[in-house]
C-alpha cells in the first residue's frame, strides 16, 4: 500500500460527482485542495465531519481553498447524503477504492472483533501546485475542521 508523505506530489485522480462532472486534481491548480477519505455516507462520524465543513466553507475558501470529500459509495447515496445535509462542496464516487489505495487509506480494519477492508478517515492537503502540505491519518473528527483551517492558515 501506498504511503504519501508531506512534500510528496499528489496522486492524480479524476471521479465523477453527484452533478455528474469530472472532478481532477488538476482542477485545484492555484489553489489549496481539502481531500478528505471518509468511510460512508450519512453515518454519524462521517455526518458529523461533513457537516462541520459544510459549516466552515466560507472560512476555508477564504484561505484559497476548496473541499472534495471521498467515499466508495455509489451516485445515489452521495446524492442523498448531499441533499439530506445540504452539503455545499462535491463528493465524488471511489469506484472500486481506487483513489483511496492510490493515497494509502483502504486497507485492512477491524470493529467489535471483526476484521474487514475499508477507507480510514484521512484528509491531505494539497497546494495549488499539486504538494502535499499536510496529512491528517486516522481522523478524529471532533476538532478536525479547526486542524484543517489552521494548517491551511500556515
Amino acid at each position: 500500500m501506498t504511503h504519501l508523505k508531506e512534500g510528496d506530489k499528489a496522486k492524480n485522480f479524476e471521479a465523477e460527482d453527484t452533478g455528474g462532472n469530472k472532478i481532477k486534481l488538476a482542477d485545484f491548480k492555484g489553489k489549496n485542495l481539502v481531500l478528505y477519505f471518509y468511510p460512508k455516507d450519512d453515518t454519524p462520524g462521517c455526518t458529523k465531519e461533513a457537516c462541520s465543513f459544510r459549516d466552515n466553507i466560507n472560512g476555508i475558501r477564504k484561505l484559497n481553498a476548496e473541499i472534495v470529500g471521498v467515499s466508495g459509495d455509489s451516485i445515489e447515496s452521495h446524492k442523498k447524503f448531499t441533499e439530506k445535509y445540504s452539503l455545499n462542496f462535491p463528493l465524488i464516487v471511489d469506484s472500486g477504492n481506487k483513489i483511496a489505495k492510490e493515497y494509502g487509506v483502504y486497507g485492512e480494519k477491524s470493529f467489535l472483533g471483526r476484521k474487514y477492508m475499508g477507507i480510514t478517515r484521512s484528509t491531505f492537503i494539497i497546494d495549488g501546485k499539486g504538494i502535499i502540505k499536510k496529512i491528517f491519518y486516522k481522523v478524529k473528527v471532533n476538532g478536525h475542521t479547526e486542524e484543517v483551517i489552521s494548517a491551511l492558515s500556515k
